[in-house]
């Protein structure tokens, strides 16, 4: 192909088996794009051409011989900056952390990669400790929509999501606590799977809890299939990991979903949803029901669970915030700041009781999710909407999570999800549709997402963004 830019993994793959492109000129081409479109987008924190282009000569010669080492050889990846990775800094969007220290030690999704034979192209940007759904920092600014350059990418995985649909790199990882993955995803248009918790295992765990997953970012559900494959193979230092799952989430992948049945919650009962938004998760609905799945409109039966969530990351983020020095607190995020000091006022007894609240909330979804297959939502309430400094509005629960309130429920269920484009905006900003399953079923997860990608394509962004001349 004459970009390879515009190629997904799964091409790329099948170029370098036939020798019709090699892992070499692929990163080159990638960072050839990453220097033209990355000063306006702001996805990237850290790139090094040396290592990943040293990477990518030996995965060179091994493809030269027939033998690549693994599934993702030569396939260039970016890493979110909460997630460590060796030889690289893993500064969390915080300039509390000192880049100068040594970075020797790769998380297991980053070690799973390299094993792979993926090329790491470098780290993508996060607000400050992951801690909000927007992705600017004091540190790395304010991260850019490829669709606009005047939108938020969302976040907290905000440059993972930029990064993939602007065509910086085919796969991103990003990590999800409340949606951090998903709404990223839906904002910048591309596809985002949040995990059965502990499918992907993590090490350090999270400050954060047991909300925190890991998933990866893609313009194709075969690209997250293949990624999964990698990332979801065990390691010893997550104590909380799921048993190791042998199963290749790329077979059965074109199965649809005859059959399948689907509940439709178009609010959750409580949400209160943008009129194209809307209409465009009804669209893409309908479509799953013309593939033959049994379509119900029905609503969970649960009170919405902001309170749950901002508590426990409240918490998480004071606990963060206490193990900071003065100096370190000093030049933090204003947001994560506020945070701290929101959880600061619980107490272990209300911590206690969020638990239990959220205990039974897991209990109702799995007994839900006993008479249904999947369940179907938007993915966030809004389009993209303008991007915005740290500290540009008060700290509250509804500040930070208030227009996204299909995500952060299954976190605290640990379900996987996932978010598929379905459409556009009449300003042309990307719709996201939320696809939940069954605990354990994240192979039916990007089955149905496979199915409803065979009728509306992922489109992609324009090549350079419509202001970008104008943002230089």
């Amino acid at each position: 192909m004459s970009d390879l830019t515009r190629c997904s993994a799964t091409e790329l793959l099948h170029l370098y088996r036939t020798q019709r492109a090699s892992p070499v000129e692929t990163t080159r081409a990638f960072f050839a794009r990453i220097r033209e479109l990355d000063p306006l987008l702001k996805a990237f924190c850290w790139i090094d051409e040396a290592p990943a282009l040293a990477s990518a000569r030996a995965s060179e010669q091994r493809w030269s011989r027939g033998a690549p080492c693994g599934p993702l050889d030569g396939v260039p990846v970016a890493i979110k900056d909460l997630i460590l990775t060796r030889g690289m800094p893993t500064l969390r969007g915080s300039r509390s952390i000192d880049p100068g220290q040594p970075w020797e030690i790769d998380a297991p999704v980053t070690a799973r990669l390299r094993e792979a034979g993926a090329v790491l192209l470098g780290k993508t940007t996060t607000p400050e400790f992951g801690c909000k759904g927007e992705t600017n920092s004091p540190l790395t600014g304010i991260t850019r929509n490829p669709w606009d350059l005047a939108k938020t990418a969302g976040g907290s995985s905000g440059g993972t999501a930029a990064a993939v649909a602007a065509g910086l790199c085919p796969i991103a990882i990003g990590t999800d606590g409340a949606g951090s993955v998903r709404i990223p995803a839906a904002f910048c248009g591309n596809f985002g799977l949040k995990p059965s918790f502990g499918r992907v295992p993590a090490y350090p765990l999270s400050p954060f809890g047991t909300v925190a997953h890991l998933g990866p970012h893609t313009m194709s559900v075969a690209d997250a299939a293949l990624a999964m494959n990698v990332m979801k193979r065990p390691d010893a230092r997550d104590w909380t990991a799921l048993p190791a799952d042998e199963s290749d989430y790329c077979a059965g992948l074109e199965d649809g979903i005859r059959g399948l049945r689907i509940a439709f919650s178009p609010t959750l009962g409580y949400a209160k949803v943008d009129a194209e938004v809307a209409r465009a998760v009804r669209r893409a609905v309908d479509r799953l029901a013309s593939m033959g799945a049994h379509v119900e409109q029905i609503d969970p039966g649960f009170d919405d669970p902001l309170e749950i969530t901002t508590g426990l990351w409240f918490v998480g983020a004071w606990t963060v915030w206490s193990g900071l020095t003065r100096e370190q607190q000093a030049v933090t995020d204003p947001d994560f700041r506020a945070e701290a000091e929101l959880g600061a006022g619980y107490s272990a007894l209300q911590v206690q009781q969020l638990n239990l609240r959220r205990g039974e909330l897991g209990s109702r979804m799995r007994q839900f999710m006993m008479h249904h297959d999947l369940l179907v939502t938007p993915a966030v309430t809004v389009p993209a909407f303008d991007a915005r400094p740290a500290g540009h509005s008060v700290m509250n629960p509804q500040a930070m999570l208030g227009w996204t309130p299909f995500s952060y429920p299954f976190n605290l269920t640990q379900q996987p999800a996932c978010t598929i484009p379905c459409g556009l905006t009449s300003a042309g900003l990307p719709i996201g549709l939320q696809l939940v399953g069954p605990m354990f079923g994240d192979a039916l997860v990007l089955r149905a997402a496979r199915a409803y990608e065979q009728t509306q394509p992922i489109p992609r962004p324009p090549r350079v963004p419509p202001d970008a001349r104008g943002a230089r």
